[in-house]
C-alpha cells in the first residue's frame, strides 16, 4: 500500500513538472512571438522613417535652378550676337567697312574737344578708345572672340560670376556704341538691358554653379519679370496706337509677306484663311496686353504668363527671321518659373538637383550658411536696381532694291545685259526659296529692307555699296550670296532697280514653276553709275575711293 502511494505521488510530481515545463515552453514561445512582432513593427517603423527621410519633395519659391537656366539663356544670346559680330563687323565697321568705326571715333573725339576723356566715354562708351587703332579689324575680332569664349563657357557650364557677366556686357556695349546704323536695332538695347540684369543674378567672385553662400536674389528675379511685362505691354500699346490694321484685325493679312526676311513657313502662313489671320491678331492683343498682368497674380498665374509668352515667341521664331529678338524675349519669361517648375530640365541624379535638395533641407532645418560680404554687396545693388527699374506699323506691300551690273561700255545701248547680285537672305531671284536663319542676323539684308521704303538720298551707303561692286571689292562681296562677275572682269556699270514683290499663290502656274515670288518693276532706285562718275561723290563725303582698297 505504501509503495503504491509513493508511486502515485512520484507520478503526480512528474506530471506536475511536465505541465510546468509545457507552460514555460508556451510562455517562452509567446514571448518570442511577441518579441518578434515588436521587432518587426520597429523594423517597419524604421523603414518607414527611412523612406520618409529619403523621399524629399522640392519646395516652391526658390530659384537656384532658375538662375542656371537664365544664365545659360543669356549666354546663348550673347554667343549668337558675338558670332554675328565676328563674321560681319570687319565688312560693316572695320578698316575697309562701309562705315569704319575708326572714322566714327575720330569724329566723336573732335566733337568732344580732341581728348579721350569722360566726355568721349559718355558719348561713346567703348573700350576701343583704349586700344591700338592701327589695326581696328584685330580689335573688333579680339572683342568678339573674347565674348564668344566667355559666353560659350557660361552656356556649357551654367556657371558665372558678376565679373564674367559684366565683362560680356562691356564687350557688347563697346561694339554697339560704335556700330552706328548697323547696330541701330531695338534688340541691341534689349540684349544690353537683359545682360545687365544678368550681372546681379550671380555671386561676385565664386564660379560654383550653386554657391551656398549666395542664393538667387528675389529682387533680381522680379527685375526679369518686370522686363517681360514692360516689353509685352510696350509692344501691345505701340500696335494699338500705331497702324489701324491692328484695330480692324487685318495686320496679319500682310505681315508674313512684308516682314524684313521671310522664312519658308511665312509663305504658307500668308495663305492661311482670313479667319485664322483674325484669330492671330486677337491672340496677339491678348498675349501682349492682358497676359502680362498674370505676373502679379500668384505663382500659378505667373507661370501661365511665362508659358504663354514662350509659346508666343516660339510661334514668331517659326514664322520669320527676326534675328535673335524672339529668342531674347524668351529669356525674361523664364524668370516666371521657380525650381519646382524647372526641375524636369535637370537629371534627378545630377549635381544641381542633389545640391538643391540639400540646400532646401538646410533652409527648412534653419542650418543655412551665413551670408558673406560679397552677398551683402550684391543685395545692396539689387535693392538699388529694383528701385530704379520699378518705377508699328505694318507695311502693306513689299518693295526690294535689286543691284544689277553690266559689262557693256555704254549702258544705253540696245541689248545691254544686266546681271543681278544676290544678297545672303533677302528676296531677290523669284525662284529662290526663302531662307531660315533665326537666330542669326544678316545686318545688311535688314538695312536693305528699310532702304527700299526710302530713296538712295536717305541711304547714301547704298551708293557706297554700288561703288564697291564696281571695284569687285571682296569685303562687300562677302556679304552677298552671288556675284555674277566672279572670276570675270569688273562690271562697267551698276544700277539699283526698285521692284514690288508678292508671294505666288499655291496651285497657280507660277508656283508650279517653282517660283516663290512674283515681282513687278516700279522704276529705278538709283541710276546707272560707273567708277569715274562716283569719284567726286566719294570724295565729297570723305570716303575712300572704291578701287583704293
Amino acid at each position: 500500500m505504501r509503495k503504491k502511494r509513493d508511486k502515485n505521488m512520484a507520478a503526480s510530481i512528474e506530471s506536475s513538472k511536465c505541465s510546468e515545463n509545457n507552460l514555460r515552453k508556451r510562455r517562452g514561445e509567446n514571448l518570442t512571438s511577441a518579441k518578434q512582432t515588436v521587432d518587426s513593427t520597429e523594423s517597419e517603423n524604421d523603414i518607414s522613417k527611412y523612406d520618409k527621410k529619403e523621399k524629399v519633395t522640392l519646395q516652391t519659391g526658390t530659384y537656384w535652378l532658375t538662375r542656371i537656366v537664365l544664365l545659360r539663356s543669356i549666354a546663348f544670346i550673347y554667343f549668337v550676337a558675338f558670332g554675328v559680330a565676328y563674321n560681319q563687323n570687319k565688312q560693316l565697321i572695320g578698316e575697309r567697312g562701309l562705315m569704319p568705326c575708326k572714322e566714327y571715333l575720330r569724329s566723336v573725339k573732335r566733337y568732344v574737344g580732341g581728348k579721350i576723356g569722360m566726355a568721349a566715354l559718355a558719348y561713346t562708351p567703348s573700350i576701343l578708345w583704349f586700344m591700338d587703332w592701327e589695326d581696328m579689324d584685330a580689335n573688333l575680332d579680339a572683342i568678339a572672340l573674347v565674348g564668344l569664349a566667355l559666353s560659350g563657357f557660361v552656356l556649357l557650364s551654367g556657371r558665372a560670376n558678376m565679373i564674367i557677366m559684366a565683362v560680356l556686357w562691356i564687350l557688347y556695349h563697346s561694339i554697339v556704341s560704335v556700330g552706328q546704323l548697323w547696330y541701330s536695332f531695338g534688340w541691341e538695347s534689349q540684349l544690353l538691358e537683359t545682360g545687365f540684369l544678368g550681372i546681379f543674378l550671380c555671386p561676385f567672385w565664386s564660379l560654383a554653379q550653386m554657391p551656398r553662400h549666395c542664393p538667387p536674389s528675389h529682387i533680381s528675379i522680379w527685375t526679369f519679370r518686370w522686363l517681360i511685362v514692360r516689353i509685352m505691354l510696350g509692344a501691345g500699346m505701340i500696335k494699338i496706337r500705331g497702324d489701324s490694321c491692328w484695330l480692324d484685325l487685318t495686320c496679319m493679312d500682310y505681315h508674313y509677306e512684308t516682314q524684313p526676311v521671310p522664312s519658308p513657313i511665312s509663305y504658307y502662313l500668308h495663305h492661311s484663311p482670313w479667319w485664322f489671320h483674325r484669330f492671330e491678331t486677337l491672340s496677339n492683343h491678348f498675349i501682349e496686353l492682358v497676359v502680362p498682368f498674370f505676373t502679379f497674380m500668384g505663382r500659378r498665374m505667373c507661370m501661365v504668363n511665362g508659358t504663354l509668352q514662350i509659346l508666343f515667341q516660339v510661334a514668331l521664331i517659326i514664322s520669320g527671321n527676326l534675328s535673335f529678338l524672339n529668342w531674347l524675349t524668351i529669356v525674361p519669361s523664364l524668370a516666371c518659373f521657380d525650381d519646382l517648375a524647372l526641375a524636369s530640365l535637370f537629371w534627378p541624379s545630377g549635381g544641381p538637383w542633389q545640391t538643391l535638395m540639400k540646400l532646401q533641407k538646410e533652409k527648412a532645418e534653419g542650418t543655412s550658411s551665413p551670408a558673406t560680404k560679397g552677398m551683402f554687396i550684391r543685395r545692396v545693388v539689387n535693392v538699388a536696381l529694383g528701385i530704379l527699374i520699378a518705377f508699328s506699323d505694318i507695311t502693306k506691300e513689299r518693295t526690294e532694291v535689286v543691284f544689277q551690273g553690266t559689262l557693256s561700255a555704254n549702258h544705253t545701248d540696245e541689248g545691254v545685259v544686266w546681271e543681278e547680285y544676290e544678297f545672303l537672305c533677302k528676296p531677290g531671284a523669284v525662284d529662290r526659296r526663302p531662307c531660315l536663319i533665326t537666330p542669326y542676323h544678316y545686318r545688311l539684308d535688314w538695312l536693305m529692307w528699310f532702304a527700299a521704303f526710302q530713296t538712295y538720298e536717305h541711304n547714301e551707303w547704298v551708293i557706297q555699296i554700288a561703288g564697291r561692286l564696281l571695284a569687285n571689292d571682296s569685303t562687300v562681296l562677302s556679304l552677298m550670296a552671288h556675284n555674277p562677275f566672279q572670276s570675270r572682269e569688273k562690271p562697267r556699270w551698276v544700277r539699283g532697280e526698285h521692284f514690288r514683290y508678292k508671294f505666288t499663290k499655291p496651285g497657280r502656274a507660277t508656283a508650279a514653276q517653282g517660283k516663290w515670288w512674283v515681282r513687278k518693276r516700279i522704276g529705278p532706285y538709283f541710276p546707272p553709275v560707273n567708277l569715274e562718275g562716283l569719284r567726286s561723290y566719294f570724295q565729297s563725303r570723305n570716303w575712300h575711293q572704291p578701287d583704293s582698297y
